[in-house]
């Protein structure tokens, strides 16, 4: 995977696109989403049914999580890519595959959030428990194995090799994400690079394959699909980049976990591998592991005033200029204004 762009040397959940201080901001998701809105109403009434109601226990999980809310952002992505694809192939509709595919990419989604709240411990998930803390630890680790199974299933059945391997990537690049951030906490020579994969792991590869797979399943020459596949990538590492920045300039409240949660636990972030190039003392601290009083605070401090924030910024809107610029070979309308707001709308948040 390339991330040679620009700077050179993790989420995307639709939750955290509600940024409570942004509430005059000019673009709001649900503008941006109502040129797909009777596909997302269709989608939310297969969501519940797709996961079967075999086994009681993971019906009452789909129940809980899919019922949780949310803005349904990736399966978004897919409607929006779908029918601004399907436009430049001159179909008059979507495909049924079309919509399964918008149907898979959300039951993965979920998938990774059982298993997520399980690694991190979570208690709430948009304002309802967890699977783990209602069902427990073992039964929430099943339900995110049997979606994954159950969305393999379903894509199998869409009967397209190409796009077979390109989702089936995903469900490895989820683990390969969680095992590098994992191997990599409290190291301070981390790389930009490494960040930047470990980000297009857990954010971004989702986001990308789907958006590829639509245009796909729309008939597209492969230099449009191949487009399609870079502008989910650079949207997705956008939206980590600017998800990092907010674990420090959110307060508690806005995040729904204390702020700087991922330093504390030694995920070392794009603010700070930037503030790490200007404060040695920064290093000091993280090596030490926060173990003396005070440390924590002291190394927010350090990243604030060593610009890290800024620097970020400015990563976070290289990758959004990217997204935008891949853009260009669809045709002027409601689905490309929308694509391009998903974008303006993520850089909304840090403004």
């Amino acid at each position: 995977m390339d991330f040679s762009d620009g700077y050179s040397a993790d989420v995307l959940d639709a939750a955290t696109l509600e940024d409570k201080s942004k509430s005059s901001s000019p673009i709001s998701i649900s503008s941006l989403l109502e040129a797909v809105a009777d596909d997302l109403k269709t989608l939310n009434k297969n969501l519940k049914t797709i996961v079967g109601t075999e086994n009681p226990v993971l019906a009452s999980a789909a129940e809980q999580i899919f019922g949780a809310g949310g803005k349904r952002l990736r399966p978004a992505l897919v409607f929006l890519v779908s029918r601004a694809t399907a436009k430049v192939a001159g179909l008059r509709d979507l495909t049924p595959q079309h919509r399964r595919l918008a149907e898979i990419i959300e039951m993965i989604h979920t998938a990774s959030l059982i298993h997520d709240d399980v690694l991190d411990d979570s208690g709430m998930r948009r304002g309802k428990e967890t699977i783990h803390q209602i069902y427990g630890t073992r039964v929430a680790v099943l339900a995110g194995d049997f979606m994954f199974a159950q969305s393999s299933w379903y894509l199998a059945n869409l009967e397209n090799l190409e796009v077979i391997k390109l989702i089936s990537q995903v469900i490895k690049d989820f683990a390969s994400g969680e095992i590098k951030q994992a191997s990599s906490l409290f190291d301070c020579d981390l790389p930009l690079d490494e960040y930047l994969l470990k980000s297009y792991y857990k954010t971004a590869s989702l986001i990308s394959a789907s958006t590829k797979a639509a245009a796909i399943f729309s008939g597209v020459s492969e230099t449009i699909c191949e487009q399609m596949f870079d502008y989910g990538k650079n949207l997705g590492l956008s939206f980590q980049v600017v998800d990092d920045i907010l674990d420090f300039t959110q307060s508690a409240e806005q995040l729904g976990k204390p702020a700087a949660s991922d330093l504390a636990k030694g995920n070392l972030t794009a603010p700070v591998i930037f503030a790490l190039e200007k404060e040695p003392k920064l290093r000091e601290i993280i090596d030490l592991e926060f173990g003396e009083a005070g440390s924590l605070d002291d190394a927010i401090d350090l990243v604030f005033k060593s610009g890290g924030i800024e620097r970020a910024r400015d990563l976070a809107k290289e990758k959004a200029d990217l997204a935008i610029s891949k853009l260009q070979c669809l045709p002027e309308d409601e689905f490309r204004s929308s694509l391009e707001g998903m974008v303006k709308y993520n850089l909304d948040r840090i403004d």
